[in-house]
């Protein structure tokens, strides 16, 4: 029987699932790293257990998963989790639609290089958190606040990152799309942009880490849902186990993201492949 668009499509799909899983968890599976993380998991466990530890102070890890399932069940944590992701992924993507195009005309062309780049060199050794303040006084408190916080802690690495790709593109590779005719704008989508990929992704997988930095001190002003205001919460009422199950969650959605960035790196990036 002849295989139909539809199938291929999802033969496809399944196909790049298997992928993404082989290359993101397929480290943990490995005998040298199992033979390390199994031990510190018990250690976990039975250290408070046996009172070598104080388990007020260090939760054992069935306390931590007991406290996981109670907020599942009862405290609306996917809710949490949701509203947390959707302002970050407002913010990341706003940083990133900006500060990639400005990034590549800042390292293409001279003229624009030389308006923009004092600016911003000016403006990026703030300190994301120092805005808050301001930014308290000019969005008041919520979604807006949130967002351009961590607009903020995504914006300055993607944009110097994109500039110094751009910028270090070997002019031999210009030389010689030159011969053949390449127009400036082929230049840019066809050698610039690619010789760049590679300090692009890099600056995105740093843009995770700090846009989630800002998105727990956003959220610890003023924030009445999220992971950063169980978290400050957990911390107000000195309950460990649920600031642990916080930090757990914060961690893997950083690892997760950054391994998305990994596989788009992998699949597009194709002559780093093997390196």
């Amino acid at each position: 029987m002849a295989e139909t668009y539809e199938t291929r499509g999802l033969r496809r799909v399944f196909l790049e699932l298997w992928g993404f899983i082989k290359n993101s968890v397929g480290n943990f599976f490995s005998l040298e790293f199992l033979s390390l993380f199994i031990p510190l998991l018990l250690l976990w466990e039975f250290l408070p257990r046996w009172n070598i530890l104080p388990e007020s102070l260090v939760p054992s890890l069935s306390t931590v998963a007991e406290k996981f399932w109670d907020m599942l069940l009862h405290r609306d944590l996917v809710f949490h989790i949701a509203y947390s992701m959707s302002r970050f992924f407002t913010a990341f993507i706003i940083a990133v639609v900006l500060a990639v195009p400005i990034g590549l005309l800042m390292g293409w062309n001279l003229k624009i290089r030389a308006y923009l780049l004092p600016l911003w060199q000016l403006l990026s050794p703030i300190p994301p958190p120092a805005w808050v303040p301001i930014t308290i006084i000019f969005f008041g408190i919520g979604f807006r606040m949130h967002t351009f916080l961590m607009f903020i802690g995504i914006f300055y690495p993607v944009l110097f990152n994109t500039y110094q790709g751009i910028k270090d593109t070997d002019p031999r590779y210009l030389a010689s799309a030159r011969v053949f005719g390449a127009s400036e704008f082929t230049l840019l989508r066809k050698i610039y942009f690619w010789h760049a990929f590679g300090s692009i992704i890099m600056s995105l997988k740093t843009g995770v880490a700090m846009g989630l930095v800002m998105l727990l001190i956003g959220e610890s002003y003023g924030g009445r849902a999220g992971i950063g205001y169980l978290l400050g919460q957990a911390k107000d009422y000195f309950v460990i186990p649920e600031m642990v199950v916080c930090m757990a969650i914060l961690g893997f959605i950083g690892w997760f993201l950054i391994e998305v960035l990994k596989y788009v790196e992998i699949k597009l990036a194709v002559w780093k492949v093997g390196r």
